[in-house]
């Protein structure tokens, strides 16, 4: 696997040191699947481009494509983006979610790193997809089949994800993974087969393939939110549109979280209550469990998830 990652220390603290003064920055997030013919080259291409700028994040590259997610000034930004839209002819229309952000810092450090799936799944001949795809909608369509009777809305993140928000009306299937979603996909809606499927994820990159999948299986309305929850929400405040997503979105960085609204959707794993507070991981580094937690059981567990973590955490 090729992996080249910012090693130097210096050079680290000097990038987090010019986000820290800077006023604002974006987190900018955007991929695209299309034929990479040699992935070192382009990786080493994006290496040279960005190692001089003041960017933070993780770039993935393999054949099938380009994922992305970065964190750079926002002066930056038409640099960025006219770069990665002309890295190749199937990226000129490539699409990017950007939030602006002034409080936190999301990234330590740029990695850019080669990997076999720039989404990792189990299915080994993707033949069909990249032409059957489902429907691409807008906000205001999302809102007008909101309350359709025969509409399925169907939450493509991990269990963890949609824990903190999700639109209220979604079905949401039970994984860990993205791999272990897409195994169960076909027979988990297979009493919902012929109703409209509207699918989403946070950006849009995990419903490319999972459309196309049900599709593949003969589900004949297949549709995905365009750009993902972070594109709705773009939209609705853009053009003054009811919001139905609830809660908060899942950030794949440092902050964990990004708020949407103010309702609370996440529970303490210990005690059921309602919680505001991050996930965090246990305590007890021979479990590692991500979960939330409330500050009280918190105290009372030492930040463990359970008893037997709090009991074990230094025999």
């Amino acid at each position: 696997m090729y992996q080249i990652i910012k090693k130097n220390s210096q050079t680290n603290l000097k990038k987090i040191y010019l986000h820290s003064i800077s006023r604002k920055h974006m987190i900018l997030s955007f991929y695209k699947y299309f034929f990479v013919n040699d992935p070192k080259k382009l990786l080493n291409l994006i290496k040279i481009k960005l190692e001089k700028k003041n960017i933070l994040g993780r770039i993935y590259i393999s054949e099938e494509g380009i994922n992305a997610l970065i964190s750079i000034p926002i002066i930056q930004y038409k640099y960025i983006k006219h770069f990665f839209k002309n890295i190749n002819k199937n990226t000129k229309r490539m699409y990017m979610n950007y939030t602006i952000e002034d409080k936190k810092i999301a990234f330590w450090d740029l990695k850019i790193i080669f990997k076999k799936q720039i989404v990792s799944n189990k299915i080994k001949n993707f033949s069909f997809y990249g032409r059957n795809q489902g429907i691409y909608l807008n906000a205001w369509l999302v809102n007008k089949y909101f309350f359709d009777p025969n509409c399925i809305f169907l939450d493509m993140r991990n269990s963890y994800e949609y824990e903190i928000g999700h639109f209220s009306n979604a079905m949401t299937l039970p994984a860990q993974t993205f791999r272990e979603q897409l195994e169960k996909l076909p027979k988990y809606l297979d009493l919902h087969k012929n109703k409209k499927i509207i699918m989403y994820c946070t950006g849009g990159i995990r419903c490319e393939k999972s459309t196309a999948l049900l599709k593949y299986y003969g589900f004949p309305h297949v549709y995905h939110i365009y750009g993902g929850i972070l594109s709705y929400i773009k939209q609705v405040k853009k053009y003054n549109l009811p919001n139905y997503f609830k809660g908060k979105i899942f950030v794949f960085d440092a902050r964990l979280s990004e708020k949407i609204t103010d309702d609370i959707l996440s529970k303490c794993m210990n005690c059921q209550k309602y919680t505001d507070r991050v996930h965090i991981n246990c305590f007890n580094d021979f479990c590692h469990r991500l979960f939330i937690q409330c500050r009280t059981c918190s105290i009372k567990l030492n930040s463990c998830c359970c008893l037997t973590c709090k009991n074990t955490l230094y025999k």
